[in-house]
């Protein structure tokens, strides 16, 4: 199985609107910040919500706050996995079989790998569990 690791997430919610993600990675893309893996939706037109990854999170909060977000950094965990019938199953089955609750997690599946972001209640036991 592929190697977890520790990754520092953004978490953020703005006032949705049309064109908020393009704004968004307009003003990543302009400061030269990778988004390395995102999940966003809308709340209807009330509110946006946003957890991303990027190659430089100090510098994307700094972006990301001066358009008036307010910006967590939390804890995940980072997997990379075959993109093939059954990978997705054996990590969340070793992390369901130690005890552990996700809470969410999100990915984007390129060809030939994915990259999954896991959000659990507890990140070091499940870095361990999936470790094994």
């Amino acid at each position: 199985m592929a190697k977890a690791t520790r990754v520092k997430q953004l978490n953020f919610t703005m006032p949705n609107n049309v064109g908020l993600l393009m704004e968004i990675t307009e003003a990543l893309a302009t400061a030269k910040i990778n988004i390395e893996a995102i999940a966003a939706y809308g709340w209807e037109e009330l509110e946006a919500s946003f957890m991303m990854v990027t190659d430089d999170n100090v510098k994307a909060k700094r972006v990301l706050s001066k358009m008036g977000a307010k910006v967590d950094m939390e804890d995940a965990i980072a997997m990379e996995l075959p993109n093939k019938v059954g990978e997705l199953f054996k990590a969340t089955k070793k992390i369901a079989t130690a005890g552990i609750d996700i809470y969410y997690l999100y990915g984007s599946p390129p060809k030939g790998k994915m990259t999954i972001i896991f959000k659990t209640e507890n990140d070091r036991k499940a870095l361990k569990a999936l470790a094994e």
